[in-house]
């Protein structure tokens, strides 16, 4: 065991991601894993006082959990500047957009960065092992993998061994805000929420709720025909 890798709950799989890299980087993508997310990249050592490394003491503490292309997560970090932002992600395409969008060409290694954001590469569970109870004011999983198949559900973010270990670390109050587009993981998130002691279901919506920004998932999953879901579960 590894100081960022702290232990999870028996049963629950090491990793619940598949592959970490699509198609290969370009020269300009790997610069911006090279030189620009170690700066922007919050260290495990870090996270026990997370707040310390933004430099924002006092402010709230948000979590986006699989971030996709970041637009999601950069829209919600620039509509809340009070806000300090940790979003994660392991797949490195996934990262290479998001800091597309941050630095310019040729700035990898020195154009300034967003103060409220850091970046968190690696399995997020394992920054959950590692955050102080009641750190969060709020965790965002949006549109995760489905994992459709019934042999792949214990590698769902949203699992019952899992809800303890966000418990820990949402404050009193403190908001788990899920959106899923396939039918399966739908019906999954009411079954794993219907009897637990952690949360309660304070909103569900078919439309997606004011200040949640749109993403590319959402989008594919309306041309498609699917109905999205997003819900609201405020910790007790």
């Amino acid at each position: 065991m590894t100081a960022d890798r702290p232990p999870l709950a028996e049963g629950v799989p090491d990793r619940l991601y598949g592959r970490q890299r699509g198609h290969k980087l370009r020269p300009r993508q790997q610069m911006l894993l090279d030189a620009t997310l170690p700066r922007l990249r919050l260290l495990p050592d870090q996270a026990a006082d997370p707040l310390s490394a933004f430099g924002m003491p006092g402010a709230r503490l948000w979590l986006e959990v699989g971030f996709g292309g970041g637009e999601h997560a950069l829209e919600q970090h620039r509509a809340n500047p009070d806000v300090a932002y940790i979003a994660s992600e392991v797949f490195e395409n996934g990262l290479c957009s998001l800091l597309t969008r941050l630095v310019p060409d040729g700035g990898e290694a020195t154009a300034p960065l967003p103060r409220g954001l850091k970046l968190w590469p690696q399995d997020a569970r394992h920054l959950l092992g590692l955050l102080p109870d009641g750190a969060l004011d709020r965790l965002m999983l949006m549109f995760p993998d489905p994992w459709p198949k019934s042999r792949h559900a214990k590698r769902r973010f949203v699992h019952p061994e899992l809800l303890p270990l966000v418990a820990r670390v949402l404050r009193p109050g403190g908001e788990w805000r899920i959106a899923s587009d396939d039918p399966t993981y739908q019906a999954w998130v009411t079954e794993v929420f219907a009897d637990q002691p952690f949360f309660t279901q304070a909103e569900r919506h078919t439309t997606r709720p004011e200040g949640t920004p749109g993403t590319r998932y959402e989008a594919k999953a309306v041309r498609a025909g699917r109905q999205p879901v997003w819900w609201v579960f405020v910790r007790r």
